[in-house]
């Protein structure tokens, strides 16, 4: 008799975990049954906005919806950031987003999400390295080392422009300042556009700008490139040392960009998504597309993922205390 009772309790609970997982296994069956909203935490125009919009083409047909593309700038991404950590977690609201999500937490003092709770990894996208550029008229730089000399010859006489603090453009400029031991001046701007203005008119000297924006600028000659951030030369500029190869021994900064749902995303969506990411990276025509930004996929598993922003975070944690880099 006493058994019965004890059971009763368990069959009640038995029951209730196999309907939901039921439910559960239905979802994803189902998924997705209506448009998939993209955020994009920056303007329309750059790498990120690119790329989501084509991966979007070949997701779409993959889970035969449609993937809506919607910008939401503002706050170094946080915004975006934000409201995809308070959306619902059933697949239909996704994010893409850059070395941001690692270095936010270390520069602002306080963030309305957490990156690493509140969201669930979907997959890594791809890496536009970012270039060290100089406009040759103003410089006269040939090299890695030419910078390192003559920075050292001038402390805080040369420049170097950003896309603004903390963007993976600055950061690359403060890396290579504090491996190197150069004493040179941070100037930030509001977006790469007007930084690389300045830079080709020679109100500054450097910049680590995206492959993306600099390239048509080095095609023709108005900016020279000198090294290349990761540790491999980039497809886009492969007579480009990197900068370990340059004379910069352990440097390495890989600008990638990234997918995540909300937490509490159901795994099996999450799957449905990382294929879905995966395949598309993988074909042809979008590899062509993302050639021409300068972006190499990469993919991977959304356990990769998470391990990977656990590692950033760490590092950039460590660069901006060093740094003493700070969002005014």
């Amino acid at each position: 008799m006493r058994m019965r009772h004890v059971f009763k309790p368990f069959a009640r609970a038995l029951l209730a975990a196999t309907l939901l997982a039921g439910a559960t296994a239905a979802h994803a069956d189902a998924y997705p049954d209506r448009p998939v909203k993209w955020i994009v935490p920056f303007p329309p125009g750059g790498a990120m906005d690119s790329i989501a919009r084509t991966l979007s083409e070949s997701m779409g047909k993959q889970l035969n919806t449609s993937f809506i593309v919607e910008n939401r700038a503002g706050a170094g991404g946080n915004i975006g950031a934000a409201a995809v950590a308070r959306a619902k977690p059933d697949g239909y609201t996704i994010l893409i987003v850059a070395n941001g999500m690692a270095v936010n937490p270390a520069l602002y003092q306080s963030l309305n999400y957490d990156p690493i709770k509140d969201f669930a990894p979907i997959s890594l996208l791809a890496v536009v390295p970012n270039v060290l550029v100089t406009n040759p008229e103003r410089t006269g730089a040939t090299s890695v080392q030419d910078v390192i000399a003559k920075a050292k010859a001038q402390p805080k006489h040369y420049t170097y422009a950003s896309a603004g603090v903390g963007t993976s453009i600055h950061l690359a400029g403060e890396m290579f300042v504090s491996m190197t031991g150069v004493d040179m001046l941070h100037v930030p701007y509001k977006g790469s556009g007007p930084a690389v203005a300045d830079l080709l008119g020679g109100q500054v000297d450097y910049m680590f700008d995206s492959i993306t924006s600099a390239k048509p600028h080095i095609d023709s000659g108005k900016l020279r490139a000198l090294g290349i951030t990761t540790a491999k030369r980039s497809p886009a500029l492969p007579n480009v040392p990197t900068l370990q190869e340059a004379g910069v021994p352990g440097y390495e900064l890989m600008p990638w960009f990234a997918a995540f749902a909300p937490a509490g995303t159901p795994p099996d969506v999450v799957a449905k998504l990382n294929d879905a990411m995966r395949t598309a990276l993988a074909e042809p025509k979008v590899k062509a597309t993302l050639d021409s930004i300068g972006a190499e996929s990469i993919g991977g598993t959304p356990e990769a993922l998470r391990d990977h922003l656990a590692k950033e975070t760490a590092q950039w944690k460590d660069l901006v205390k060093e740094r003493g880099i700070k969002i005014n």
